[in-house]
């Protein structure tokens, strides 16, 4: 059976069971597949979809267990930024600090036209919050980032 090409992000954490009720509760993704470890300890496979887009959640696992990849939290932090497009930003972050997120950047007004902040959730991943409150041609963005960045 062929399926289309797909770009599916994995995110690897540490208690995949709980990253995925965060994924939900936080951003209102949907919960399409959870597939633990014969003792229920560790999440192998978790697969959520947000606005028709899917992406898998897995436990760490150590390289005797076939693990290759390992959480930011064991890492010391992220390479990744995942930025998600909302209705509201600030209740979008505001449901996350709820559930256990720690803010790295408030809500703010940006110079692309949007509500932007970012959020570190509980498992070590950084996430952009962003509102597009504006549509602006490229050259406004263009004279807004240079007036941003001058007063930076």
């Amino acid at each position: 059976m062929k399926t289309d090409d797909q770009f599916i992000p994995e995110l690897i954490v540490r208690n995949g069971a709980a990253a995925l009720d965060f994924y939900k509760q936080v951003f209102g993704a949907a919960e399409t597949d959870r597939m633990l470890t014969k003792d229920g300890t560790k999440l192998i496979h978790g697969e959520l979809t947000l606005d028709g887009h899917k992406f898998f959640v897995c436990d760490e696992f150590d390289a005797s267990q076939g693990g290759t990849c390992k959480s930011p939290l064991t890492l010391g932090g992220t390479g990744v930024r995942i930025t998600i497009m909302v209705d509201d930003a600030g209740r979008t972050v505001e449901r996350a600090v709820a559930a256990g997120a720690r803010v790295s950047m408030p809500v703010q007004n940006m110079f692309w036209g949007a509500r932007y902040g970012k959020i570190v959730d509980p498992f070590g991943h950084e996430w952009g919050i962003n509102q597009q409150v504006k549509q602006q041609s490229e050259r406004e963005t263009h004279v807004a980032a240079d007036e941003f960045f001058a007063k930076a």
